[in-house]
């Protein structure tokens, strides 16, 4: 009897329980539809800001700023007044994000300096997308 209820009960409980977890998510993601203008702004500033670093790898800058762009909208995202940012959660996140971000692609040995132009990119996101 116990192989039958294993055989038959089983995986419809977990066909069941799969569908429930894939078609019905439990909260909305945070990021809002401006999320590639702020990946954008990110991208540009972390360039600039590496260059004046002295970071040559533009490439890898860019990747890094839209990143912390990206997630500094997403931070943004869980406000309840979305347009009324707080500049200090928009550099603190973009630091936060960029030192992260910079130890997964393999650029942790500056992390201090990750986090500067991290911190750059939450500030240009906040002056140019505050209040918009």
């Amino acid at each position: 009897m116990n192989n039958i209820l294993k055989h038959t009960l089983l995986p419809s409980l977990m066909a069941a329980s799969l569908a429930g977890v894939t078609l019905v998510p439990a909260k909305p993601a945070a990021a809002d539809d401006q999320v590639l203008r702020d990946a954008g702004i990110g991208a540009v500033t972390n360039v600039v800001t590496g260059a004046v670093r002295g970071k040559r790898n533009v490439l890898n800058n860019a990747v890094r700023g839209g990143v912390t762009g990206a997630a500094v909208n997403g931070a943004n995202g869980l406000r309840k007044n979305r347009r009324n940012r707080s500049v200090v959660q928009d550099v603190g996140v973009g630091a936060g994000a960029s030192a992260v971000t910079g130890a997964i692609t393999g650029n942790s040995k500056d992390t201090l300096g990750n986090a500067v132009d991290g911190a750059a990119v939450g500030a240009a996101i906040h002056l140019l997308t505050n209040g918009k």
